[in-house]
Formats: C-alpha cells, sequence, structure tokens
C-alpha cells in the first residue's frame, strides 16, 4: 500500500511554517535512558534559546514550554513534534527529491541509519552505542534533508554536529558533505562535557557511521564479529576450520547491533548471550538473529551442553544480567571456550552498561535521580564481572575485549584485570586477532549499497566481488591467502545467511588492491547497465586507516603512537580531495566520547570515467595510508604490505624504519 503522504514535497518543505500536531509517545519504541540533569538554571535557558533559533518567533511561546518539559523530562530537547509522519527507510535513490544524484544518495544513508528496524533509539535519532547519533534533533534532520534535497554538484553542505551550517560554493570535484562529530577542545572531551554540551544542543557523539550515514545495520559488525570469532577459535585450536563444536558467551543485544549470535552461528559455533533489555532480545529474535530465548539460566545452559556435544549452531539469549549468566556457569563448572563483552560500555553511565540485581527501569530511575550511586553499582558490577571472567580464563577459556572499553572501564573500577607489570591481563581483539592477521595486511570492512534497493542489483555485486577475490586470490602471496579464502566464504553463503536489515547492502574485508577490483568492476557494470543504479561506497571505522583509537583499532600500535590522532586526521582530509562524495571527522566511535578520533567517508560511483579515476586514486589512499603509518610503527606485517603497495604503484614512495638491536639498547646505562 503506497503512503498517502507526498514524501518528496514534505522533504522539501524542511521545517514547516506552522505547528505540526504533537506526536503522541511511542512506547513500543526502544527509546534512548533519560539523561542526567547537567545544566544549571541559566544554562537550561541557553540550551532553549538554541533549540529555538530553528522556528520563527510565533512558535517560541509555544515550544518554549514544550522544549523545556523534554529537556526536564529527557534530559534533551529532540523535538518530537517534528518528527516526520512519513516512514523513514532507505528507499530508491529517485524517491528523494534531488538536483544532486550525490545528494539523493546522501538522503538515502542518513534515512537508512534512521529506520526503526535499523536504529537503536530510532526517535531519538540514536541509531547505535546507546548515544550514537545522526542529528541531535528533528529540526536538524528536517533542515539537514531540505538542503540536500535543493543542493547542486557546485555546493557542499557544512554539517557541524548534526547542524546543517549551510550549503556553501564549491566545484563538483570537491565532497558534497562534510561532517564533523564532537570536536572539541581537548580539555572539554570528558565525560561530563559530552553531557553538558549535548544538552545544550552544540554538539553530539556521531559514532562514525551513524553520524556519517554509513551504517547498513547490524551486518557490518556481523562480518567483523565473525572474522574475529573464526580467528579466536583458530587460537585456541590451530586445527578448527569454524566454531563447530565450541561455546561463545558474551553479552549486549542492543547497542551494538546485536552481532554476535548471527555470527556465531555463522561460524558454526554455540552462542550465549546476555541482554538486560527485553526489547532489543525480542527484535533479535524477530530479525532471525537470535534462535531461543531464556529467562530460566539452569534451562539456557543445559540447551548449550546438548548443543555443544551435537556441533550444533544455535544461538541462545539470556533475558537478564550478563554477571548473573558468568557467575552462574562457574558455579556450574561449565567448560566455554571463548568469552567476550559487546555492550556499550564506552558510554558506562548513561545506559551502555547496567548494574546487576537491578530492573532496567530501576537502573534507568537510578541513573538519573542519583547518578553517583549509579556510578558506584556500575563500578562493583564490573568487579563482578571480571572475577567471573578470571575464574573461566582460569579453567581454560579464551577471552578478548571487542573493543568496547570493556578492559579499560574495568581498570577503572579497580577490578582484577591488570598483570603484574601493569598491563590489561586479557588482549584486545584487534592486538591478538584483527591487528597482525587483518589491518597491518591492509584488509579491512569495504562495504557497498545498491541506490536502486533492489535486491537483483544486490545479487550481481555479491557475484562480482566473488569473482573479484576469486581471480585475485590465484595470485595472491600466501600471507594472505586466509583472508581471501574467509572472504570468499562470506560472500558465497552472504545472501542465503539472511544479513539485510535495511538498505541492500554488503560488506566484506578487502585490501586496496581488493576494493579498488571490485569497485571498478561495480562501476563497469553500471557503465553497462548490468547494475541499473549508482552504487554507493563507504567502510566502517573499525579499519585500517579512519581510526586513532588505543584501546581498539590502533591498540596494535607499541611505537607510542596509538595516543595521537595525526592518522585519522589526514584520512580524512586526503579522502576530501581524492574523490570521496561525503567525508567525516568524529571525536569517538566505538570506544566513546574523547577516547578516538575516527575519519568517515562516502563514495557514489556512478559508471563514469570520473568515478574510475576518483575509485582508483582514494581507495588506494584510504587504506594505504594507514598500512604506511602501521609500517611507520614497525609492524612487521605492514612492513610486507607497504612494500608490496609500492611495487603496484610506483608513485607511491614510503620510508621503511630500520629495527635497533635490543641489545644495543640493554647494554646502554639508561
Amino acid at each position: 500500500m503506497k503512503e498517502k503522504i507526498n514524501i518528496k514535497q514534505v522533504i522539501l518543505e524542511g521545517i514547516p511554517n506552522t505547528l505540526p500536531s504533537i506526536k503522541k509517545y511511542d512506547y513500543s519504541i526502544n527509546h534512548a535512558p533519560i539523561r542526567k540533569d547537567i545544566l544549571s538554571k541559566n544554562e537550561k535557558k541557553l540550551a532553549l534559546k538554541n533549540a529555538l533559533r530553528y522556528f520563527p518567533e510565533k512558535m517560541h511561546k509555544t515550544l518554549a514550554n514544550e522544549f523545556l518539559e523534554e529537556l526536564k523530562k529527557y534530559g534533551r530537547i529532540y523535538m518530537y513534534r517534528f518528527r516526520p509522519d512519513y516512514k523513514i527507510q532507505s528507499r530508491r535513490i529517485n524517491d528523494f527529491p534531488h538536483i544532486s544524484k550525490q545528494a539523493a544518495a546522501i538522503q538515502l544513508m542518513l534515512s537508512n541509519n534512521l529506520d526503526n528496524a535499523i536504529a537503536q533509539h530510532p526517535h531519538e535519532l540514536i541509531t547505535y552505542g546507546g548515544n550514537g547519533s545522526v542529528f541531535q534533533n528533528w529540526a536538524q534532520y528536517l533542515l539537514c534533508m531540505q538542503l540536500l534535497a535543493t543542493m547542486t554538484n557546485e555546493q557542499t553542505l557544512v554539517l557541524y554536529s548534526g547542524h546543517s551550517m549551510g550549503l556553501f560554493p564549491s566545484n563538483k570535484y570537491a565532497p558534497r558533505v562534510v561532517v564533523t562529530n564532537g570536536m572539541m577542545i581537548p580539555n572539554y572531551s570528558k565525560a561530563d562535557d559530552w553531557e553538558k554540551f549535548n544538552a545544550l544542543g552544540v554538539t553530539q557523539y556521531g559514532q562514525m557511521t551513524a553520524g556519517s550515514f554509513m551504517y547498513i545495520g547490524p551486518q557490518g559488525i556481523v562480518h567483523g564479529t565473525t572474522i574475529t570469532v573464526l580467528n579466536a577459535a583458530r587460537k585456541i585450536d590451530k586445527n578448527a576450520k569454524d566454531l563447530s563444536g565450541k561455546i561463545f558467551v558474551t553479552s549486549g543485544l542492543g547497542g551494538m547491533s546485536g552481532a554476535q549470535p548471527k555470527a556465531a552461528v555463522i561460524s558454526k559455533g554455540v552462542c550465549i548471550i546476555a541482554e538486560i533489555n527485553e526489547k532489543a532480545t525480542q527484535k533479535r529474535h524477530e530479525q532471525g538473529w537470535v534462535d531461543m530465548i531464556f529467562n530460566d539460566l539452569d534451562k539456557l545452559i543445559n540447551r548449550a551442553i546438548i548443543a555443544k556435544e551435537k556441533k550444533e549452531a544455535i544461538s541462545l539469549a539470556y533475558n537478564g544480567h550478563i554477571v548473573d549468566l558468568w557467575e552462574k556457569l562457574v558455579e556450574r563448572k561449565v567448560k566455554i571456550d571463548i568469552g567476550s563483552d559487546q555492550t556499550s560500555l564506552h558510554n558506562p553511565w548513561a545506559g551502555g552498561y547496567y548494574p546487576q540485581g537491578m530492573s532496567l527501569d530501576e537502573a534507568n530511575d537510578l541513573m538519573v535521580k542519583n547518578p553517583d550511586e549509579f556510578k558506584k553499582k556500575i563500578q562493583e558490577t564490573l568487579i563482578r564481572h571480571v572475577s567471573a571472567i578470571n575464574s573461566m580464563c582460569d579453567n581454560g577459556m579464551y577471552f578478548f575485549d571487542y573493543g568496547n572499553a570493556f578492559l579499560l572501564e574495568s581498570k577503572r573500577a579497580g577490578a582484577d584485570v591488570l598483570d603484574n607489570d601493569g598491563n590489561f591481563k586479557y588482549q584486545s581483539y584487534v592486538q591478538d586477532i584483527m591487528g597482525p592477521m587483518c589491518f597491518d595486511y591492509g584488509f579491512g570492512p569495504f562495504r557497498w549499497i545498491c541506490s536502486s534497493n533492489d535486491e537483483k542489483d544486490l545479487d550481481i555485486t555479491d557475484n562480482i566481488a566473488r569473482e573479484v577475490l576469486e581471480k585475485l586470490m590465484s595470485n595472491s602471496p600466501d600471507e594472505i591467502k586466509l583472508q581471501m579464502s574467509d572472504n570468499i566464504n562470506w560472500i558465497k553463503t552472504a545472501k542465503a545467511n539472511n544479513l539485510i536489515v535495511g538498505s541492500q547492502a554488503r560488506i566484506l574485508y578487502a585490501d586496496s588492491e581488493g576494493r579498488i577490483e571490485i569497485a571498478l568492476a561495480f562501476n563497469k557494470a553500471i557503465a553497462n547497465e548490468t547494475i541499473s543504479a549508482p552504487i554507493i561506497l563507504g567502510r566502517d571505522h573499525h579499519d585500517v586507516s579512519g581510526t586513532d583509537s588505543p584501546y581498539r583499532e590502533t591498540s596494535n600500535i607499541y611505537d607510542g603512537s596509538q595516543f595521537t590522532a595525526d592518522m585519522a586526521i589526514q584520512n580524512v582530509i586526503g579522502d576530501s580531495f581524492r574523490g570521496a562524495t561525503w567525508v567525516s571527522i568524529h571525536n569517538g566511535g566505538g570506544v566513546g566520547w574523547g577516547e578516538v578520533i575516527n575519519g568517515g567517508f562516502g563514495m557514489v560511483i556512478d559508471g563514469s570515467k570520473e568515478s574510475e579515476d576518483k575509485i582508483k586514486n582514494m581507495l588506494f589512499w584510504d587504506v594505504n595510508n594507514g598500512v604506511a603509518r602501521r609500517n611507520w610503527a614497525r609492524n612487521k606485517e605492514a612492513k610486507f604490505t607497504i612494500q608490496r603497495a609500492m611495487k603496484m604503484n610506483s608513485n607511491l614512495k614510503v620510508f621503511i624504519p630500520n629495527e635497533t638491536n635490543d641489545s644495543l639498547l640493554d647494554s646502554l646505562d639508561i
């Protein structure tokens, strides 16, 4: 049934001249937790002034009271009244009003981010991670969509933390949109600073793929988790081809997309996962990402043991707290093979993690009314969480930190998570798995979206990508054959695994050669009309080059530069003049505000010679910038990769570090 609303007309209207009707609060939707009351009286006045500047003065009296009520009740001004009446989803590129096809592609992507089936808290414009926002409020959404609909290829839209600063003259070779999110002065980039300035309406935590419109639903995290658990299985069993006959225990089905159970099943293992928010668990069950839900831990564990014995691939969710699950496993002395955690601990005090022994409603209430007590209970819970994991590891479990700040916040809580040298007992998955096995070789999450929103186009791209990788693998060095094989197997089974939520999109890990060759093949297929519409290229922040994150993406950098952010800044600037359609830079992503700098991009290819040139130029840079930095950090795999890249492209000249004999340094009187 067609919608009665003329979507193009509504988008072109932007912020309406007359007040729309008040929206009824929808309790069936998963809403963001109430944020703490952090503003002074004068700051609340300022927050209202900041919100009201989007609207003509005739609306101010009505809206001032309404926005104040939102601020008092939710800790933020979301402007619920202005949420559109039409369904927000990716649609086909031509369904969006536009002058610039590139701008229409961006409308498609940001709409996909806010689809109810994808977004964690859609009515608060949060895509994932508890606070990963596309926009701060609905006025920003309306304004941005309007400007994208009216802009030309001679203009660039400038976005400051969700606010459309305006359309500025540029040229057709420039990015259509430049996004910044949360770029605070360093001394004002702590947790409470974020709460304060976000409440004022002047900044947001964009989470990179959320705030730069490159999220493709849970599929992206499913793929990364699949590659991670496959390699984790190989670390504990060299002969393991997959996760068959092994149990993987983790937590979090909401903030980080609920990828773990799906990834474990794809890897042919048993996944046990805990989630305190029953709405999130139910959502993943309805999507088919969780097979069974349990309220009784003993029944769940019994079912898992049977599945392990039968080498059954199955995912089992527990409606409850992860600490209760871990402690029950310790009590029953169950042999667990692999453990991790994927709750949003980058956001520990505002709904990313919850205290044990409280219901979700009780915890959310405490979070607002007594944040100090809430923090205390979180830290007490983390101490118990780590204690149980330590017991399981003493019994032979392999544990890795997924990089969502579990180890970091556990350390801050005083948990027993450090060794005798003051280092973490457990490696991050990047240190132990993804860094040396993937990132140093240039492999990372290349993704594409079919702007036609046509499943047939996606099927064609799957076949093209598989053919390209198979051809490349025949001449690949031994060092990368395993990565190539894993991703060929992934793309072969992607359709059967029902990974699509929202847009017709796909992801796989590829190096610069793989990304370029796949993209060129797509571009050729668009030119000859085998593919019916432009393709949108992008990647995750969880990659080789775009992210400086000492506890995640760059945690296997050991020359001290893991605490610098030159790479991410260089990456986004370099992408912008090498052909990206839009670029973004973010304070935070994956592990939290103030903990990381993320650079991202999107690129629309349309079958033209211009697209071909952009593919060759930009994708080569986007990967090899990070490989060069990893090489300079003396990572041997990256040294191999950058030397290989220089042979492929004579214009690339990278300095190779000289090695120092440790015995020389040991002989010095330091």
